[in-house]
């Protein structure tokens, strides 16, 4: 087990979390907006002071690495990147989608069977998605969904399907398949990041923290559709 700094910017919620030998020890979060510049440094420095003062040596800084806000994403991974180089820690990105089913496996009992759908909202009827099955295997990557009835028909004719995220809300009264489950307040946050940090750790992989980007900021755009941009 290791001490891992936690940072999550990826969508308006400003989130940071210390977590230790496998437990969170200290979290700090910011709902009522985006307001990343201002908050991140500061409960960033809270959280380091917090491991000094108890003698606590950082081995990793696992941050969020999109998809989600440009800004908050450019924001928390420059923080992380600054902190690894300052403090000799390796850096861990985690995919924001993956981070979503984190809360939802914790709070809901998902059906046996079932998949997951987490959804970040890239306005209108456009969301960022990926499919993902109850051991976080990837069913289907990460891509720049337009969001029809028919658009997720060939998971849900095979069973349940859990949509939840900031991009799921728009999409109830056009989804309406019986197999669509929707929850609703499930967020990307910090406290949440460590399980699969640590899973990283375990595999041994670390980002080059010289030239790590965020999948939004590079091969995501790359890859998407110049009409969803």
């Amino acid at each position: 087990m290791s001490c891992i700094l936690n940072i999550d910017t990826s969508t308006d919620v400003c989130s940071v979390a210390v977590s230790d030998n496998g437990l969170c020890v200290y979290q700090k979060e910011d709902h009522s907006g985006p307001n990343h510049a201002v908050k991140l440094g500061i409960y960033v420095d809270e959280a380091l002071s917090y491991c000094d003062s108890r003698g606590m040596h950082l081995d990793a800084v696992a941050v969020s690495g999109g998809p989600g806000s440009y800004t908050g994403l450019r924001i928390g991974v420059s923080m992380a990147k600054g902190i690894c180089y300052g403090r000799d820690a390796k850096l861990i990105s985690v995919p924001t989608l993956e981070l979503l089913c984190v809360p939802l496996l914790l709070g809901e009992k998902v059906e046996e069977g079932a998949l997951m759908c987490p959804m970040l909202d890239a306005r209108r009827m456009e969301v960022y998605a990926a499919i993902y099955d109850r051991s976080l295997r990837v069913v289907r990557p990460t891509a720049a969904d337009i969001v029809e009835a028919d658009t997720y028909k060939e998971w849900l004719d095979r069973g349940p399907v859990y949509f939840f995220g900031n991009g799921s809300g728009k999409c109830k009264e056009t989804i309406t398949h019986p197999n669509a489950r929707f929850i609703d307040g499930v967020e990307p946050l910090a406290r949440y990041i460590f399980p699969l940090a640590e899973r990283r750790i375990a595999m041994e992989q670390y980002e080059d923290v010289a030239y790590y980007e965020p999948f939004y900021l590079k091969d995501f755009i790359a890859k998407t559709p110049k009409k969803l941009l």
